[in-house]
């Protein structure tokens, strides 16, 4: 990096500050900082939803499948995705917006307490909280990986660096800041993402090789199958199951995005804009990860550090930095979603359990402890950060695809089903069953299973298992001990129709306890 290059990295933090600083006006309570009090456009909550999908773990972990594997890192990453929003759109969406529109709600995770219990919603507020703090810390390790190629700054000051600005503009701002951010994120990341291409195709030709003809190359000699080594068909259909959960709300920011807009027919709306970029965006970028074999040669066994080596031999200084700043973007959307997300769920639903001073917080004091929540995620998650290449997670990719992947289902399993009606058998013992097995279940199959096995437990049964265990013990529980009370189904109905808007019972600061059978 030259100057040139330094002062668009500059800009671009200088810019995500001052929206934070505008954003601040913006938000006047805790409704405002959680789900901009359901006035975001469809359009605008549809681009934060897919910009707050990914992060730099795109152009490190899934640049070494592509450069590894070839165009199964769409095939069995961004493509499930996209079909999961849509099947999500109609599914998931309208009722998502519904805990806050009908239920007046700021967190995904405060109608468990009406639609389960106590105890359901504090074992799977807890669990999400915990693995949010490892997945967004796996985020920062890969922005600090590809800052560390470009510039040679350390690990840990890459990571203090992206997450203190992140702090400053989504803790002041909110959602709003969130997805504000995230809109100037996208141009940047188009701007990026079509000069890389251009680049790419350019080189190519200049070798004689071509657009088309570059899949007849030696070195991209099975490339082009969509489903080859660990990435195969039992990966692709566990990966498209717990990608309908995930990234509809399953992992909480992205549910925050249908709660924020006006109506449950925008959420719809804004879930098929996210579903359309998430099948066409990602083949652009992925493209030159793909031809990443005909350029550069990898200097990390996992190919992980091909696309910035890449980008440092066919970029000239400016757009070097512009593409620096689209790993920023991704990075950095990510994290400040979930961090907005995660202060949503403790504060609402952590806080009020083990005080008795936050239950009885005001607007004011609820807004300072959102604050100071988001502030303190992400001093954790920075803290994880650095010890990502530990033994315990093993690199960045692990941590993404095992331990994200692998501990979604039996977190998500019992939030986003339990809005739906054919589940309304299914009450507090199914729930804390399915999540209790299939956490046991991942513990089983990537531990001491693993340890037992000569050369452990194939990476599609690593994260297929505990969401099928999850799913299986969810229904059977539920038939064989139906829990299915008045007061459950009046929440599974009031998320499942629009109503009268007027009958709707607002929710209590941190409660939700009035929801369920007020008159």
């Amino acid at each position: 990096m030259n100057g040139l290059d330094w002062a668009v990295l500059i800009g671009y933090f200088g810019v995500m500050v001052a929206i934070g600083v505008w954003s601040h006006k913006r938000v006047d309570n805790v409704s405002d900082f959680f789900t901009a009090g359901g006035k975001m456009p469809w359009w605008l909550s549809g681009i934060s939803h897919h910009m707050s999908g990914y992060s730099a773990v795109m152009f490190t972990g899934y640049a070494g499948i592509a450069y590894t594997y070839g165009v199964t890192s769409f095939i069995t990453w961004s493509f499930p995705i996209a079909l999961g929003i849509a099947i999500g759109a109609r599914l998931f969406a309208p009722r998502i917006n519904r805990l806050r529109s009908r239920l007046h709600v700021a967190s995904p995770l405060e109608y468990l307490k009406n639609r389960y219990n106590l105890s359901t919603q504090q074992a799977l507020a807890w669990s999400g909280m915990l693995l949010k703090i490892v997945d967004v810390g796996a985020k920062w390790a890969a922005i600090a990986t590809l800052l560390s190629v470009f510039t040679g700054v350390s690990l840990n000051q890459g990571i203090l660096v992206t997450g203190a600005i992140t702090a400053v503009y989504c803790t002041i701002g909110g959602l709003w800041a969130d997805a504000l951010t995230e809109l100037g994120q996208f141009v940047i990341q188009l701007l990026a993402g079509v000069s890389m291409f251009v680049a790419v195709v350019l080189k190519l030709h200049d070798k004689d090789i071509g657009f088309l003809g570059a899949w007849d190359e030696p070195a991209l000699h099975g490339h082009g199958k969509p489903l080859v080594g660990p990435y195969g068909t039992v990966f692709l259909l566990a990966f498209l199951f717990i990608k309908l959960f995930e990234y509809n709300g399953g992992m909480l920011n992205q549910a925050q995005r249908y709660m924020a807009t006006g109506s449950a027919r925008e959420a719809t709306r804004s879930a098929r804009l996210s579903a359309a970029l998430w099948l066409v965006w990602p083949v652009v970028l992925f493209f030159p990860m793909w031809m990443s074999p005909l350029l550069v040669h990898a200097q990390k066994p996992d190919g992980s550090d091909s696309y910035a080596l890449m980008t440092e031999q066919l970029l000239p200084h400016g757009l070097l930095g512009l593409v620096i700043v689209g790993f920023f973007s991704h990075t950095m959307a990510m994290c400040s979603s979930d961090a907005n997300a995660i202060a949503a769920v403790f504060t609402r639903d952590v806080a009020p359990v083990l005080s008795k001073r936050a239950r009885a917080w005001g607007e004011r004091s609820g807004l300072i402890a959102a604050r100071m929540t988001t502030v303190a995620f992400l001093g954790l998650s920075m803290a994880v950060a650095t010890q990502v290449d530990s033994p315990a997670f093993k690199d960045i990719i692990t941590v993404v695809i095992k331990w994200v992947a692998g501990l979604m289902g039996p977190i998500a399993i019992p939030m986003m089903l339990g809005l739906l009606r054919p589940f309304r058998r299914s009450g507090p013992t199914a729930a804390l069953s399915s999540w209790a097995a299939g956490l046991l279940a991942f513990w089983l199959v990537n531990y001491p299973i693993n340890w037992a096995v000569d050369g452990g437990v194939p990476l599609q049964y690593q994260v297929s298992i505990p969401l099928a265990v999850s799913l299986v013990l969810y229904v059977l529980v539920g038939y064989l001990k139906p829990e299915d009370t008045p007061e459950r189904l009046a929440v599974i109905e009031k998320v499942n129709t629009d109503g009268d808007a007027a009958a709707a019972v607002p929710v209590p600061a941190g409660a939700g306890d009035d929801v369920v059978g007020a008159p």
